[in-house]
């Protein structure tokens, strides 16, 4: 999840926690039974994984697969029989193998490195609290103003012109964004105005839980990430502390980081992303890759199938209407490159350095089809320093900010204030905020034109972006001054959006 600069363990979230930050072809049918070799379910002789088998869509073949499944050792935990897509576990080391021979299963593989049930801890950062002279400074601003009173340290809501869209349109409550992410914290005073309980769960494992407060974060502190992306999308103008880019949207939860380790497997991103489609939602905020691979790779049997799973379960959802918007990545890459290195995976075991091919290697969910991809900027609006970046591959940004590029601010941090748990509020850096800006935008977008289309809104985000053209000298932006590799086709303007 974390990619953060300086903490590699933390790399799957896109995020950077800021020490000096504050707080306030498919078969369609089944043609045969399991081979004699898996007739009988064999001894458990290794770790108990999560797998994900992925077969034709359809009750018939999903059925029949669900039995081989069992023959094979395993338990199914949920089939998704509109995209085809079973999540299963086992103990037997041949699994995945054995499934690959089934008639009618066009992919199967391991979701993770690790067994199930394994124990770590997280270090996302801690945030120190807003100074008395900090708050009292942006208070003063602000009520001169007539802002929200932490809105003068977000240069970020001014850089893309979310205050000036907020005075014409504060965006539908018909619309709502999912951050799919460690949980949210609806409690908070910023949050819980426009906070939706009903488009909210836990798909962690893969199968949802609506429980009341299922959604929220297992640790506030190590699990804050997904409070402060849902913040910058939708904190409400109401007095209180900061202000969302779309502030009168609702924004919902569907938490799919484990607890203790928070990765973020497959089988609750598919899940994430079919609860979303099936409850309304219009938007979903992807700040994350899907772990224990940076890049999952088609000539891999098991990243394939982590590729077809999530990648089902994202058309599942882009087809019902869903926008989904997700962030880039922080470790400063080319994703247009001809070779990539990747020597953090897998994450959840023992990683080893692969040299990949960006065009057999994706980074799932930002690299699937229709999603869109966002890099990030800072107070400069220039690229910022950790922000992947590629031409072709990005398709817009949005601020995330940056530690170098520093505003004229009371607090005078290049980052991006928004809401954690506990009622209170801290800086972040990353391609994990600036992704929230556009799932904002986008959100504007869609209670402007409500009948649009995910490949509308995609096509006006592009078309209103404000693109700053290559900074001189800079070899690594390439392109165009209206598409290029630093920016897509600009930074998100959301006073457009609402006009």
């Amino acid at each position: 999840m974390a990619r953060p600069l300086a903490h590699p363990r933390n790399r799957r979230l896109r995020a950077l926690a800021v020490p000096l930050g504050l707080a306030l072809t498919a078969t369609t049918g089944f043609l045969g039974a399991l081979p004699d070799a898996a007739g009988a379910a064999p001894q458990d002789s290794g770790p108990l994984l999560s797998y994900v088998v992925n077969t034709a869509p359809g009750h018939t073949t999903v059925d029949k697969v669900e039995q081989a499944i069992v023959r094979a050792g395993g338990k199914v935990i949920t089939a998704h029989e509109r995209i085809g897509v079973i999540v299963a576990h086992s103990a037997n080391p041949r699994f995945a193998a054995t499934l690959r021979t089934v008639a009618g299963v066009q992919s199967a593989g391991a979701t993770r490195t690790a067994p199930l049930k394994q124990s770590g801890t997280t270090d996302f950062g801690k945030p120190q609290r807003l100074t008395a002279a900090q708050l009292a400074a942006a208070e003063r601003t602000a009520k001169a103003k007539g802002e929200e009173p932490l809105e003068p340290l977000q240069w970020d809501i001014r850089a893309i012109k979310a205050d000036q869209a907020a005075k014409v349109n504060p965006g539908s409550p018909k619309v709502t964004v999912a951050v799919i992410d460690t949980g949210v914290d609806d409690t908070h005073p910023d949050l819980k105005p426009n906070f939706s309980a009903r488009q909210s769960a836990n798909c962690v494992g893969g199968v949802p839980d609506t429980s009341p407060g299922a959604w929220r974060p297992y640790d506030p502190v190590s699990d804050a990430h997904g409070t402060h992306v849902a913040g910058t999308i939708a904190a409400a103008r109401n007095g209180i502390g900061v202000t969302g880019v779309a502030p009168g949207v609702k924004v919902s939860a569907i938490k799919v980081s484990e607890p203790k380790t928070s990765f973020f497997y497959a089988e609750s991103v598919v899940c994430a992303f079919v609860f979303a489609a099936d409850h309304g939602v219009q938007v979903t905020n992807n700040s994350y890759y899907v772990d224990p691979w940076m890049f999952n790779c088609k000539d891999d049997a098991d990243q394939a199938a982590i590729i077809d799973a999530v990648g089902r379960a994202a058309k599942y959802a882009q087809d019902k209407g869903v926008v989904n918007v997700a962030a880039a990545g922080n470790a400063n890459s080319d994703l247009g490159a001809d070779k990539l290195t990747d020597a953090s995976s897998p994450n959840d075991s023992t990683p080893v350095s692969r040299a990949l091919s960006p065009k057999t290697c994706w980074d799932v969910p930002t690299q699937l089809p229709g999603t869109v991809t966002v890099a990030a900027t800072g107070s400069h609006g220039l690229k910022s320093g950790y922000s992947n970046y590629g031409l072709g591959q990005i398709d817009v940004a949005a601020p995330g900010g940056d530690a170098k590029q520093v505003p004229e601010l009371p607090a005078k941090n290049g980052n991006v204030l928004s809401t954690i748990p506990g009622g209170d509020w801290a800086f972040y850096a990353g391609t994990s905020m600036a992704s929230p800006h556009v799932a904002g935008v986008a959100a504007l977008l869609k209670s402007t034109h409500p009948k649009a289309s995910p490949q509308e809104i995609q096509w006006l985000l592009k078309e209103q972006a404000d693109n700053p053209g290559c900074p001189a000298g800079d070899a690594t932006c390439t392109g165009t001054p209206q598409v290029n590799s630093h920016f897509g086709y600009g930074i998100v303007n959301a006073l457009k959006a609402v006009k």
